[in-house]
């Protein structure tokens, strides 16, 4: 049996296959290189040539720059000033606060003083005044406080004194004839030891028991006690020197209190017992140090 041949079509048809590939693959290269040529002839090759890693760098976020040493120093110290002047007006509020809280303290201790002297006055019972005059001041005055609580417990006011003078005047104005032996020696020898300069109207008993009127509507309570223990019959008013020398007391205690509202400066306390040690407005500074005189050169 002979082999037949293959036809000569198929083997023609390969050829010029392989021959068309290689024709259109340089056709292609020489486009490119033209392509290329043109490209870099108007300057647009290397914009082609960046172009995937300027698109890459547009996708990619770009990194935030750290800020510079001196830029973080800065910031910290503009958040320090800030915070240091919060600090400085929470410290004014503060002072502020307890100066107000002072001065409360102080008004409201003086207005119980107050109410104090217009009880101790009408002769009316302190009541819960007493107290708050504890609280406030027994600190500061104890002595006071407890003047003016005994003698809210037994009371006079000046009327009540001017009314024992009047009904004792009688008794105040006996003359020397009406008196015993032992009261006439005891009246010349305590008179031995008084100088009178008063005229003989000034020293008439009607007149001292009328000056010793006036005295008591004045308030000058010493005077009028005075102008009494001058009178003829001075020892019958032993009891009523006494109760006018408690008044005298019972005011000089009042000045006190309405002195320490003012002007105590550590020893008040306000209505919760804390003390008020917020200086009072009305005390006085002190004198400014004057600067010691600077040595001269020649010294």
């Amino acid at each position: 049996m002979q082999d037949i041949p293959p036809p000569a079509d198929s083997t023609t048809s390969r050829g010029r296959s392989a021959g068309m590939t290689l024709f259109v693959a340089l056709i292609a290269f020489v486009i490119g290189a033209v392509l290329v040529g043109w490209l870099a002839i108007r300057g647009y090759l290397p914009a082609v040539l960046n172009a995937p890693a300027t698109m890459t760098q547009a996708i990619a976020p770009a990194p935030q720059p750290s800020p510079a040493p001196a830029a973080q120093m800065s910031q910290i110290a503009t958040v320090e000033g800030r915070l240091a002047m919060i600090e400085d007006r929470i410290s004014r509020i503060d002072f502020q606060t307890d100066a107000a809280a002072g001065n409360a303290g102080r008004a409201e201790g003086l207005l119980i003083a107050f109410a104090a002297r217009r009880m101790v006055d009408r002769g009316e019972p302190l009541g819960y005044v007493a107290d708050q005059l504890r609280l406030r001041f027994m600190n500061a005055q104890p002595r006071a406080v407890q003047t003016v609580v005994d003698f809210a417990a037994n009371p006079v006011t000046i009327d009540a004194l001017s009314a024992r003078l009047e009904a004792l005047s009688p008794e105040l104005t006996v003359t020397d004839a009406k008196l015993s032996l032992w009261d006439r020696a005891r009246h010349e020898i305590g008179s031995l030891f008084v100088v009178r300069h008063d005229s003989a109207a000034l020293a008439n008993p009607a007149a001292r028991i009328e000056r010793a009127r006036l005295m008591l509507t004045a308030r000058r309570i010493d005077s009028a006690v005075g102008e009494v223990q001058r009178l003829p019959g001075a020892e019958a008013a032993d009891t009523w020197i006494i109760d006018a020398r408690r008044y005298e007391a019972v005011q000089k205690a009042l000045d006190l209190l309405e002195t320490a509202a003012m002007l105590e400066p550590n020893r008040l306390q306000d209505s919760t017992g804390r003390s008020v040690d917020q200086p009072s407005p009305l005390a006085p500074t002190p004198p400014a140090e004057e600067p010691a005189p600077e040595a001269s050169e020649g010294a």
